[in-house]
């Protein structure tokens, strides 16, 4: 009996011994990195690495101010702007522009893609708005223009605030028209844009930009250079207000023309994701209107 209960335990040992070599020659799992799985990833690594996406409901839309934000829409995330602006001409009919509509789809943390779509009507360009690619030339008096827009293009975002290194990022985009007046010109017009910015140590923003767009008007090409700077100061949560000052001048044309303008507003955060803003603006020189007015939201996905 004693001898038939040693065979037992010997023979049980000898299998568990024989396991355990089976589990020991098993291939160990192959580790992936997260570049290996996710090709985006790599797109990233390649316009230098990802940038810290903004938390909760607080985000930057382009159409606060005349300042583009310095920040991007965040990787897979989608920014829906739209927009109502009102014009007050000096010499010429107002002009309206709706529904300025651009989306801001995230392709990694700094690379944006862009598309928009806007229609006008009035005596003159809505230059005051980010949908317009520049100044164009004054309808005669009395005379309506209607024209709509394409907008397309990209916006990378360059460095991140450390230290007095500011934030920063470029915009290029272009503009063709798909309708309008008879007359109006259907030439692309193309934008190039650099805005940089600082947050204080008080929360508040001080941002500022310069961009150039292209031009043409009956066979008239020019240049528009648009410089401007903006203060944003948070009022609790929720609520900012910021004022701005933005130019354009004109180059290349037989007549330059040179527009001053000061603008303030207000925006809020109603829910997490979805933001609405008014802003209004006055210009300081007698070639520029003598009032433009916009409201619009942005809304993030």
């Amino acid at each position: 009996m004693r001898r038939t209960f040693v065979r037992g335990g010997a023979a049980l040992t000898c299998a568990l011994s024989l396991a355990a070599a089976v589990t020991a020659q098993e291939p160990p799992e192959v580790s992936r990195t997260p570049d290996a799985v996710d090709p985006v990833r790599r797109v990233e690594t390649l316009v230098g690495g990802s940038a810290p996406r903004p938390e909760g409901g607080e985000f930057e839309t382009d159409r606060d101010s005349f300042t583009p934000a310095t920040s991007t829409a965040g990787r897979q995330r989608l920014i829906v702007e739209s927009a109502y602006s009102f014009i007050d001409n000096r010499r010429t009919k107002e002009t309206h522009s709706v529904p300025e509509l651009i989306l801001r789809y995230g392709l990694t943390e700094r690379v944006e893609l862009r598309l928009g779509w806007n229609y006008e009507v009035g005596g003159a360009g809505a230059e005051v708005t980010g949908a317009e690619s520049g100044e164009r030339e004054s309808a005669r008096s009395g005379q309506l223009v209607r024209e709509t827009t394409l907008s397309y293009g990209a916006k990378i975002g360059v460095t991140e605030q450390r230290g007095c290194v500011p934030r920063s990022a470029i915009i290029l985009q272009g503009f063709t028209p798909t309708g309008g007046s008879a007359g109006t010109s259907n030439a692309t017009q193309l934008v190039a844009a650099f805005a940089a910015g600082w947050e204080l140590p008080t929360r508040w923003r001080f941002d500022a930009a310069v961009r150039y767009g292209t031009g043409s008007e009956k066979g008239d090409r020019f240049g528009t250079w648009a410089p401007s700077a903006v203060l944003r100061v948070p009022v609790g949560e929720r609520w900012a207000v910021h004022g701005e000052y933005f130019g354009l001048f004109t180059t290349g044309r037989a007549t330059n023309g040179v527009q001053h303008f000061f603008s303030p507003g207000v925006h809020c955060a109603v829910a997490p994701g979805l933001e609405v803003g008014v802003r209004v603006g006055w210009g300081l020189n007698d070639q520029s209107p003598r009032f433009f007015s916009n409201v619009g939201l942005g809304w993030r996905f």
